[in-house]
């Protein structure tokens, strides 16, 4: 009983932490530093990497792309190495939460993005070879399409089988999870694609 509380408040603490380091809103931090004012006040009111990019500043939208997945990763690698025998369970917990606080994030009143970055950090920590898969899907559906909620969501949606298949059910099951958060996040964007109203990649 003693150690099952333990392990329990191994993940609890993870996600937690987790939480703390995926709310940090690097797209808004960024835009800000550059004097471009607040994000937000621009295209989908988003604090992620495709909506920086409608600033017209590319460089700005690749960091917050790279420091979005960044701390998805870091998420996941720091709470496997901290938590010991338990860190594999923490780490997915870590990263499971870390997207939780990049598209809730305490600090903006719960409206942050819509988690991709984030959730590609955590598949590639995860499971390497699975989230190589899940950004290579991104970025040539993409390049097909030039959609980005379209790449996100074809991505989103190959990652619980590639994960079922190279890992394990636990990073499975996270992975599922993210897809249908992700889902949930883009539901918006589903709509405008149904109805072919949704903005290509970098239509300000």
């Amino acid at each position: 009983m003693a150690e099952g509380l333990g392990a329990t408040w191994i993940l609890l603490l993870a996600a937690g932490a987790g939480y703390l380091i995926g709310s940090v809103p690097f797209g808004l931090i960024l835009t800000r530093l550059a004097g471009l004012g607040d994000v937000r006040r621009i295209g989908s009111g988003n604090i992620g990497a495709t909506n920086v990019l409608r600033t017209g500043r590319k460089g700005l939208a690749a960091a917050t792309l790279l420091l979005d997945g960044g701390k998805g990763a870091a998420a996941v690698l720091l709470l496997n190495h901290l938590a010991g025998s338990d860190g594999h369970a923490a780490g997915l917990s870590a990263g499971l939460f870390a997207v939780v606080g990049h598209n809730f994030p305490v600090w903006l009143g719960f409206r942050g993005g819509k988690g991709v970055a984030t959730t590609l950090g955590v598949l590639l920590a995860a499971a390497w070879p699975v989230g190589l898969i899940a950004c290579a899907t991104w970025l040539a559906v993409a390049a097909v399409f030039r959609y980005s909620s379209l790449a996100a969501l074809v991505a989103l949606a190959v990652s619980p089988l590639a994960m079922a298949a190279l890992a394990d059910a636990p990073a499975a099951a996270v992975a599922a999870i993210l897809a249908l958060l992700g889902f949930w996040q883009h539901r918006a964007n589903i709509r405008r694609l149904v109805l072919g109203e949704e903005p290509k990649i970098g239509n300000r």
